[in-house]
C-alpha cells in the first residue's frame, strides 16, 4: 500500500498532556492506555516520536536515564500513549532506581485501563533480565505485550533475521500474548507493522 492510499494513523496528532512523578497523579482512568517501557537508551522516545510522526513529542536524550517521569500523550480518539521512565542505567543512584522500580511496578500492575505494553528493546540486546522483569510484572494481567526491536538498522539483514528469531523464542517462553518485531526510527521501518498490532488495543470495536 502506498503512502497516498494508506489510512491515516491512529497515532498521528498525539498531544502531550501531562508528566507525573507518581501513578496517583495520573488522570482518571477513563480511556485505554498503551504503556511504553524499555531500558535507558534503548530508543524508547525515538520510537514513540516515529509512531506519532512528530520529531519532538517525546524528549530524546543523549543521556540515558533522563526520563524520570511518567509522560502521557493523548490521542485524538481519547486513548493515550504512556511513556514510562527508562530502567537499567547503572549510573543512576540506587535510591532513584528503587523509586523508578516502584513507579513502574505500581503502574504496570495496578492501572486498570492499561490496554497493553510495548516493550522497547535494542535489537542487539533484546530480553535482558530487566526486560523480562517488566514482562513478568505485566504478563499476569493477560493483556498483550509487543516488543519493538529498535535500532534494527545497525544490523545486517542476516543479523536482523537472527535477532528476530531469537527474540521470538524468548517471547514464546514468557507465555501469553507476547509478540515481537524489528523496528528502526532512523529508517522508519516497522511503523506499519507496529500500528497494525498496537492500534487495535485502543481502537473502538
Amino acid at each position: 500500500m502506498t503512502a497516498a492510499h494508506r489510512p491515516p494513523s491512529l497515532f498521528r496528532h498525539a498531544e502531550f498532556e501531562t508528566s507525573v512523578a507518581r501513578p496517583d497523579q495520573l488522570p482518571p482512568p477513563f480511556a485505554p492506555e498503551i504503556a511504553f517501557a524499555g531500558r535507558s537508551n534503548a530508543g524508547k522516545s525515538s520510537a514513540i516520536n516515529t509512531l506519532v510522526g512528530h520529531t519532538r513529542l517525546a524528549f530524546v536524550s543523549k543521556t540515558p536515564g533522563r526520563t524520570q517521569l511518567i509522560n502521557l500523550f493523548r490521542l485524538k480518539n481519547g486513548a493515550a500513549l504512556v511513556d514510562l521512565p527508562g530502567y537499567g542505567y547503572a549510573e543512576v543512584p540506587e535510591a532513584v532506581r528503587r523509586q523508578w522500580r516502584g513507579l513502574l511496578e505500581d503502574y504496570l500492575t495496578r492501572r486498570p485501563n492499561l490496554a497493553g505494553l510495548v516493550l522497547i528493546m535494542d535489537a542487539r540486546r533484546p530480553f535482558t533480565d530487566l526486560d523480562l522483569q517488566m514482562a513478568g510484572w505485566f504478563a499476569p494481567s493477560g493483556r498483550p505485550i509487543h516488543g519493538l526491536l529498535t535500532k534494527a538498522d545497525k544490523l545486517t539483514r542476516q543479523e536482523q533475521a537472527k535477532a528476530l528469531r531469537e527474540a521470538k523464542q524468548a517471547a514464546a517462553g514468557l507465555g501469553g500474548a507476547v509478540t515481537v518485531q524489528l523496528f528502526s526510527s532512523l529508517k522508519k521501518t516497522g511503523v506499519e507493522e507496529a500500528e497494525a498490532v498496537i492500534g487495535p488495543w485502543v481502537s473502538p470495536v
